[in-house]
Parts: C-alpha cells; structure tokens; sequence
C-alpha cells in the first residue's frame, strides 16, 4: 500500500494516528466520535455517540426511526443485525396491486437503530449511555448550520414531502420544512423534539422506545392516523447476533452480514471476478466487473429475504462449483438480462478504531427521510424499509406479517491472514454492494484508503428496459465508447451522490488509516 500515491483528482490525504481514527459523512458527527473517544470512552462508545448525531445533523439520510447493522472486532469478528420487522398486520391483501406506496404508514416497519446501539453498548460500552448520546442531544437542542450537501438534499426532498396530503404528514413538514421549505446551506436548524427523545432514550438505556412512553407515543399516533404498527409490534423487537459471511480476494479475506442484507452480493461479484486477471483501468476490466455484478445482484433479488424464510442458505451462493458456473456466463459480450429496478436512498455509513476494537456500522431510513411520518413531539421520523419486500407470489422476500425486508445497508470488514485490517462501507441503496467491490478491487491493486475512495465509479442499475451502466465522468470515454461496443447501456451521470459515500478505517503497521469520501462533506479524524 502506497501511502503517498494519489492519483485521482480530490487529493485528500489519508489521516494517520496510533490510539484512535473516526470516520462519517458529516463532520460535526465524526467530531462526536472523536470527543467520546478523548473522554475515554471505546471505539464503540464513539460509533454510537457518531450513529446518534447523524440522526441530528444528516436528517436526510437516516433517522431515529430507521435501522442498523454492525460489524465490530475484538480479537474476533461479531454481526449485528438490528433491523426491523414488518407490523404483525401487514398481509400481502394490504398492499395496493399497482405496489406497495413510498410514503404513508404502509411501507414502515419497526425501527431497530435504537436496540443496536444498546446491544453493541451492553457489550463495548465504557462510558454511561447519557455520556454517549450527550453529541447528539446538544446539537438537537442548541441547533447546528447545515452542511452544503446535506442542504441540497433536503431541498430535492422538498418535491417530494411537502406535497404529501393528510395529518400523518403534517408532524414531519412542521419539524423538518419549518416555514415551509428546508434550510439553506450554512441556516441553523434545531429540533427540540429530537433532544428531548434521544435524552429518554439515553436515561431509560432505550426501553422507552420499545416499551415505554416513546412506543406508546409511536403505537397511539399509528393508530390515530390509519398505521399498522402497534405497542406489540415494537415490544417485539430485539436486535440479533449473526455471524458474518466472508470471503477471500488476492490476499484480503471480506466480511459481509448475511442475509436479510444484501452484503452476498458484493462477496459473490468478488468470487466471480477472482477467476479473472484484473488490469487496473482496463476498459475489458470495467465489463468483467459490470456482468459480474449484474450476476450476483440478480441472485441477491432472488434469495435474499428474512432468514426465516430463506430458500437457497447464503453460503450456498459462494460455493465454488456454483460461483464457477456463473461465471461461465461472462463472456466478451453484455448479458442479454434485466433485472429489477431500483429505488432512491438515503443511508449513512461511519467506522471506528480505538486500538482494541474496531466498529463498522450503518444506519438507514431507507429513502432520504423516509416514510414522510414523524412522530409529534418526539423527532422519531420513520423508514418505509417495506418497500424492500416483493409482490411476487411464491418469493422468499413476499411481504408479510413479522418479516424483515431486504435490506440494502451493509457495513463490510477486512482482515488478512486471521488479523484485523479494518472498517469500510460504501452507503446507498443497491450502489452498496457496488462500491464494496469497487473499493475491495483498489485496495488489493495497491491502493490506499483514501485514493481507493477517490477512484472514479461505475454502478449497474437495472431495470425493466434494460441495464445502465453509469459512469462517473472521471472514467475515460474510451472505456466508455468500449463498453458500448460490447452491448453495454452506458451513460454518464454528473450527480455524484448516485455514486455512493465511502469511509474508510484501516490498520497499517502500528498506524491507523482514515479515509473519507469526497463525494460527501464527511471527515476522517485520528490521533
């Protein structure tokens, strides 16, 4: 690994230090973490206290209603899988035949962010609850100036929430369009209702939220305004201890969540293309790395579901006779297939390093803010992660009473030769699996974290008429005009978001790595 090499054009460096790094997709956060684990606190304390800003400062993307992964090392690699169910209610007769809706109470599901912080604090924790979430707390209260990106995303949201129609909307446009519009790049938003929650759920270690005032307020509003979600539904919930699925690529062995994560996907794309000698930039690399990709998410469209109800388990994907066979199916022309089509996102990813333990987490409310439903008086706006289920009759991810949905978030994890290497994700929706491969692929070529986030992106999106392939415009048009003499729908996109946003923790020698992606206002810290 070349710590000096940069060769792409954002020319961030790599942040270096020995006794901690944090990293995230909004500085103020990433300041959080960095605060918990000055003040002593773990890795993990740092991850919790970035988890519950973020929820604060990027509202956009994730949210006290939405769910969670993680991955943390401790001398071993653990998974947690804190995502929520479906309402015991939702049967396949309620969703609509033209689909299930992007907004409203219909597609929301239990949250389940909450129960994984506490699970991961139980086991890691080192300073109290309330010394966790106090970041958080104190943004929410005394307000903070939105970042630029953060701002163009809540005003592309205006379009789309501020039309919605009906009291259960009205909550949500009052907290997060004050004066009906969103704050302006540098405008200082607050929200009251967002300190006053997290600090309940910091004092009551988040048993009000499952089974206390705060699930009373979300099941009493649920049932006031027509939803589906109930004190029964959210008594429920635990969060689940998995164990991680990996894979080995030229020297790095990458670790994924199993499924209901679509995390599979990305292990799959990889052993399809470990029997393929990748030439860095090479037009004929883009297309091994683009079928390989359409390959593996058609699969992951396929089998990942609840992992109750599973037909094919995961590791039955990765066997080598199966992976082989798939891979015959690449050749020197564009697969003739489509593959469903995608959805927008909202979804952020950070990584932390005390020296001891290391924390790969993400957290989502599914499409930028969500289901457009906020809870009065709590700041708990919720996901519409339903919309991961299936219509199909007969398909393992059917929606249907008590299940968890196909899940886009995944937070991956490297090690080499049994010894940690670190924290990576690559945020939104189905580009996760996407950017997970793409950033693997840079590393093992020998590039550092951060030049490996800075490497220009390609993303399949599937859809009905067809596959695109999107370009980022620092790839070549060469590579472009070559794939699309191989029967490649090729298009450049200069909407860098579609892109995903990367952070990167890495052990180096006694140095820990941080990296950022530049297609965020994020930060990577160490010391």
């Amino acid at each position: 690994m070349d710590l000096t090499r940069y060769p792409y054009p954002s020319r961030r460096q790599v942040v270096l230090g020995r006794r901690g790094a944090v990293a995230t997709s909004q500085p103020l956060a990433a300041l959080a973490g960095m605060e918990v684990l000055l003040k002593g606190g773990s890795a993990v304390d740092a991850a919790i206290a970035m988890a519950a800003c973020l929820t604060v400062v990027e509202p956009t993307s994730n949210g006290i209603g939405g769910d969670l992964f993680a991955q943390v090392w401790d001398g071993g690699l653990h998974g947690l899988n804190a995502s929520g169910r479906s309402p015991l209610a939702l049967t396949p007769e309620r969703t609509p035949e033209g689909g299930m809706p992007e907004r409203g109470w219909l597609p929301v599901t239990v949250p389940g962010a909450v129960s994984g912080w506490r699970a991961l604090h139980e086991r890691w924790g080192r300073l109290s609850f309330p010394e966790v979430l106090a970041p958080a707390v104190r943004y929410a209260e005394e307000g903070f100036p939105v970042g630029p990106e953060t701002a163009r995303a809540w005003r592309r949201a205006e379009a789309i929430y501020l039309p919605l129609k009906g009291p259960e909307f009205r909550p949500f446009q009052e907290v997060f369009f004050p004066g009906g519009r969103a704050p302006g790049a540098g405008e200082v938003w607050r929200s009251p209702a967002h300190a006053k929650t997290l600090r309940e759920i910091a004092e009551t270690y988040g048993e009000s939220f499952y089974r206390g005032n705060l699930a009373e307020a979300m099941a009493g509003f649920s049932e006031a305004t027509g939803g589906l979600l109930t004190l029964e539904d959210l008594r429920a919930h635990e969060a689940e201890w998995v164990q991680p699925l990996s894979l080995e690529y030229r020297g790095l062995t990458v670790h994924e969540l199993p499924p209901n994560g679509q995390g599979v996907a990305a292990l799959l794309a990889l052993a399809l293309l470990e029997g393929f000698e990748l030439k860095p930039e090479d037009p004929f690399s883009y297309h091994l790395q683009v079928e390989a990709m359409r390959l593996a998410l058609a699969d992951a469209f396929r089998f990942v579901a609840d992992p109750r109800f599973l037909e094919v388990p995961p590791p039955a994907l990765l066997d080598p006779g199966y992976v082989a066979e798939r891979r015959r199916l690449i050749g020197e022309r564009a697969l003739p297939q489509a593959l469903p089509g995608l959805r927008p996102e909202g979804t952020v990813y950070l990584a932390a390093a005390d020296g001891e333990v290391m924390v790969s987490l993400i957290q989502s409310n599914y499409q930028g803010f969500g289901a457009g439903i906020l809870v009065p008086g709590t700041g708990i706006a919720l996901q519409n992660r339903g919309l991961g289920f299936s219509l199909e009759a007969g398909h393992p991810n059917r929606v249907g009473p008590g299940k968890r949905p196909y899940h886009t978030i995944i937070p991956g994890f490297l090690t080499r030769e049994g010894r940690p290497l670190g924290p990576f994700g690559v945020m939104g929706g189905f580009m996760q699996p996407q950017g997970h491969v793409q950033v693997v692929l840079a590393l093992a070529q020998g590039l550092n974290p951060q030049a490996a986030l800075d490497r220009p992106r390609w993303q399949v999106v599937p859809g009905r008429g067809g596959d695109e392939v999107l370009l980022e415009p620092g790839i070549p048009p060469a590579t472009a005009l070559f794939l699309k003499d191989l029967g490649h729908r090729v298009r450049y996109e200069v909407e860098y978001g579609l892109f995903g946003r990367g952070q990167v923790v890495l052990r180096h020698g006694e140095a820990l790595l941080g990296a950022s992606d530049p297609r965020a206002e994020g930060l990577a810290l160490a010391y």
